[in-house]
């Protein structure tokens, strides 16, 4: 009976630990299959992780080929192996005592940490510091309601401007939203700048990018430096479309340096001085008319002036207007014009009639002239001919 309850006892204690072993938290056992520590893995965000957009003025530098580094060792038995670096077109630097080594889509702060984890298996002290002598130029595209869309490079020490009409060498220091709007030209008239969207890679070799709308109206209007940030190499800038812009917001959108400051027109047919005319941006149509001269009298259609506009796609628009000189810019009556448009005055009734009356009466009297000349000329024997 004695071994039977001991027996019983060990068996109970054996059963107690297997439950215990059973129910412990899954923390305790080891993750399988989890990627080793890597700094190319710090900071790059999994399928699973939410991109939550973090201020803009909070992002950091990302390092790319072409960007000059300036590396310098604290041991100083170890200071030979400092010196200037540059990343190349693979990405990568050459350091001294290790080679080359993969730099590119890391930020400084992270840069410098992996290289004292490298140089760490050589040096008894590997701390070093690392800095930003020269950044790349950077590439950014810009895309919309921009004059002309495509991918600009715009360097650290200021751009000049591309924007018609806009005097100076551009924003000293380093590139900014509205400095690569400028290099693309500059706005159309159809832009939303309430709408400015900026696309940005996130640090690491992943693809994953974070997305902002900028409000450039709260820029220009409150001078708000935040719907400013500086921009980044690889950055997307699209301006949105404005669906039907009112003619006050583009006689706005007009006298900001965003957009071209003069435009070349022709102005064709009735007017006293007809060609090719170079007026301020947004000049409504009665006052390019008016600059041109102003219609002839009697002989200009003022109740049927024409509007050719070629639209970015290749489409041509006709619209026709009466001139009122009474009225404000409006688009029914009195449009802004935009560049490259084309303004016919036709000619009126009496006009298109006294046109037809020249063409018939100036052959007529050509032929008049030359029968009193030869009537003028005496024959051999001094009397007339007619």
């Amino acid at each position: 009976m004695f071994w039977y309850q001991v027996a019983m006892a060990r068996g109970f204690r054996r059963l107690k630990l297997l439950l215990i072993i059973a129910v412990s938290p899954l923390s305790m056992m080891p993750v399988v299959g989890a990627a080793p520590s890597s700094p190319f893995t710090k900071g790059v965000r999994t399928s699973a992780d939410v991109v939550q957009p973090a201020p803009l003025q909070q992002d950091v530098y990302i390092l790319g080929p072409g960007d000059r580094l300036q590396l310098q060792m604290l041991d100083p038995s170890a200071q030979a192996y400092g010196g200037s670096l540059e990343i190349l077109n693979d990405g990568t630097a050459s350091l001294a005592l290790l080679g080359s080594a993969q730099l590119t889509g890391l930020t400084i702060s992270q840069a410098t940490q992996w290289l004292t984890q490298l140089y760490g298996r050589f040096l008894i002290r590997p701390e070093l510091t690392l800095s930003l002598s020269q950044p790349r130029a950077m590439q950014v595209t810009v895309l919309g309601e921009v004059q002309t869309p495509g991918l600009y490079s715009l360097s650290a020490g200021g751009e000049a401007s591309a924007v018609a009409g806009v005097a100076g060498a551009g924003n000293p220091g380093l590139p900014t939203v509205v400095s690569a709007i400028q290099k693309a030209g500059g706005i159309t008239l159809n832009s939303n700048i309430r709408s400015v969207t900026l696309r940005r890679k996130l640090p690491g070799l992943s693809n994953e990018v974070k997305q902002v709308t900028l409000d450039l109206a709260r820029l220009l209007q409150n001078g708000n430096l935040s719907q400013n940030p500086f921009v980044f190499d690889g950055d997307t800038i699209t301006v949105a479309r404005a669906q039907d812009p009112l003619p006050e917001e583009v006689i706005a959108l007009g006298a900001i340096n965003l957009s071209p400051q003069t435009i070349n027109v022709n102005i064709i047919g009735e007017v006293r001085s007809p060609g090719p005319l170079q007026v301020k941006a947004n000049t409504p149509l009665v006052q390019a008319i008016l600059k041109a001269g102003g219609p002839t009298d009697w002989r200009a259609r003022k109740n049927n002036v024409e509007l050719v506009r070629i639209n970015r796609n290749g489409t041509v628009s006709r619209q026709t207007f009466s001139m009122n000189y009474n009225q404000g810019v409006s688009n029914a009556f009195n449009p802004p014009l935009r560049d490259g448009d084309s303004v016919i005055v036709p000619r009126s009734l009496y006009g298109k009639t006294v046109d037809v009356v020249n063409q018939v009466i100036a052959p007529l009297g050509q032929a008049l002239n030359i029968y009193a000349i030869y009537c003028s000329l005496g024959n051999n024997n001094g009397t007339n001919r007619c």
